[in-house]
């Protein structure tokens, strides 16, 4: 049965540990790529998970000057301060050994009192994000939540073994959807390999040109010519073409339109995108979705965020339930003469990016516009070698849009289970059912 409520208790009495930390002297110039200890800092934190996008790394020296502020296993992590303020997430054991910057907290609950897994779902709830969100308005002309503020937090308090089997339901969802997410990320890396290969480095090509075997299937090795010509691309295979990309692809085609005036929509914009993927997308009645919701996207369509400084392209391959829609801050590209997955490869490459990124204009948000990626030069292989790609990586993007599809499931019924679950209105079931119906 049930319980009616949980009793409640005051976060700072569950805590060993409440603190934030601090920038190391140096600033920014002290930062390094790779390293000995990570510095987590607030964009590395987010309601859905540890994102190591901007991750970064100080010298020991450094790092012993913090060492009040070290992260151990298990530790919630919590913003503070800034637009990102309210976010929370545990940390990735991954990246331990690691200290964080003065704009995110360190909350490490006793065990024995608080299941820190379920304390980060309670801080991720809707009802105490609101909270969080109005109490760091208060008072201040910058969002933050003090430690007092924290430490004041009233958590529900359930027998341990019963925060376990909550943190397990809830755990277990996420922990299906991160799965997910690493599996795309090797998706994504098998299809960039053979990308890379075929169009960029040519191995195939200068394989036959050397008189060596492809290491393909004798039907795909007879595709690819035997030597090169010149290009304003430099060398490139003898018969392929560069070509603008306005006689390959569309750019912003399709955009809002009457007919859609009663529709629901999902709609995307920059800060929806979660982790790479769209796994999060809003549903809006047309009439009430945000005014920047321009640009209709189709299955095949590449997204690529335009805006500084989130410039990351995203194949849409799902069947949408209904109208996709992003923002302005997104160009929609729309393969007409090439593959979805060839066209999405080459806009993601680094020249690509690096060569659209020179021509971006506007002073405090520079964008690239829609005539820049018209005119931008792409390669055009034979129409042979083309269906080829597609054939081998279609599979691949395929898989990619069956886990993002299944991920927004799993999100739907954690988001739906999380409250009623931390009110006690549900009761958790035992491990073994948990782990049979999230298989």
């Amino acid at each position: 049965m049930a319980n009616n409520g949980f009793p409640k208790a005051e976060l700072g009495a569950l805590c060993s540990k409440i603190g934030s930390g601090a920038t190391p002297r140096g600033g920014d110039k002290v930062y390094l790529d790779k390293g000995e200890v990570a510095l987590i800092r607030s964009q590395n934190i987010h309601n859905d998970g540890f994102n190591r996008e901007g991750l970064v790394y100080i010298a020991e020296e450094h790092a012993e000057k913090l060492s009040n502020v070290t992260v151990e296993s298990g530790d919630v992590l919590l913003n503070i301060t800034g637009d990102s303020v309210a976010r929370c997430c545990q940390v990735d054991t991954g990246v331990l050994p690691a200290r964080v910057n003065q704009h995110v907290a360190i909350i490490r609950p006793n065990p024995e009192e608080l299941h820190p897994r379920f304390l980060r779902y309670f801080l991720v709830s809707p009802t105490m994000q609101s909270e969080m969100l109005a109490w760091s308005h208060a008072g201040a002309t910058r969002k933050a939540l003090t430690k007092g503020m924290i430490e004041s937090f009233k958590v529900p308090k359930p027998d341990p073994m019963i925060q376990g089997r909550i943190a397990q339901v809830l755990g277990t969802l996420d922990d299906k959807i991160e799965l997910n997410r690493r599996m795309n990320r090797t998706l994504e890396k098998m299809a960039t390999a053979i990308f890379k290969s075929w169009f960029i480095d040519f191995d195939p090509v200068r394989a036959k040109a050397e008189g060596q075997d492809t290491g393909l299937p004798q039907d795909i090795a007879d595709l690819f010519p035997d030597s090169f010509e010149d290009s304003e691309l430099g060398e490139i295979p003898k018969g392929w073409t560069v070509t603008p990309m306005k006689d390959l692809a569309d750019v912003n085609a399709r955009s809002i339109k009457k007919d859609y005036s009663h529709a629901r929509i999902r709609y995307v914009d920059i800060s929806s995108v979660s982790q790479g993927s769209l796994d999060q997308t809003t549903t809006y009645d047309l009439a009430d979705a945000p005014s920047r919701a321009k640009r209709l996207v189709q299955t095949g369509d590449t997204i690529w965020s335009c805006v500084r400084p989130n410039r990351k392209a995203y194949l849409y391959i799902d069947q949408p339930t209904g109208n996709l829609v992003v923002s302005t801050g997104f160009a929609v590209l729309s393969p007409r003469a090439v593959p979805a997955s060839y066209l999405h490869q080459w806009v993601t490459t680094q020249s690509f990016v690096d060569y659209l990124t020179a021509y971006a204009t506007g002073a405090a948000y520079p964008a690239v516009k829609a005539d820049t990626f018209e005119t931008a030069k792409m390669l055009q292989p034979a129409v042979g070698v083309l269906k080829a790609f597609h054939n081998l990586v279609g599979p691949l993007r395929a898989r990619i849009a069956h886990n993002q599809r299944q991920n927004r499931r799993l999100a739907g019924l954690r988001d739906t289970l999380l409250p009623k679950l931390l009110s006690g209105e549900l009761e958790a079931p035992a491990n073994e059912a948990v782990e049979e119906g999230a298989a």
